[in-house]
């Protein structure tokens, strides 16, 4: 099932296979430019449900996320 959103969204039932699989619509794919071969992060968590999301840029924020944190922490050490 599809319905009419703007452009830059996209809402649509997907089956689980046998082995666990979904497929991601191909409008889905052009819109993020998920092409074979990148690879997704998908979280999840039993009250929010599942995201997936892009691994590159996930690891940016998750990296600066690190380096921040690490440098409060050095604030804090210091007397």
């Amino acid at each position: 099932m599809k319905l009419k959103l703007p452009r830059d969204q996209f809402l649509s039932t997907v089956r689980v296979g046998d082995k666990g699989q979904i497929v991601i619509p191909k409008e889905v794919r052009d819109l993020f430019e998920i092409e074979p071969g990148d690879s997704l992060l998908l979280m999840a968590d039993k009250k929010r449900g599942i995201a997936i999301v892009g691994f590159d840029g996930m690891m940016d924020f998750m990296d600066e996320s690190l380096r921040q944190g690490r440098a409060a922490q050095k604030e804090g050490e210091q007397p």
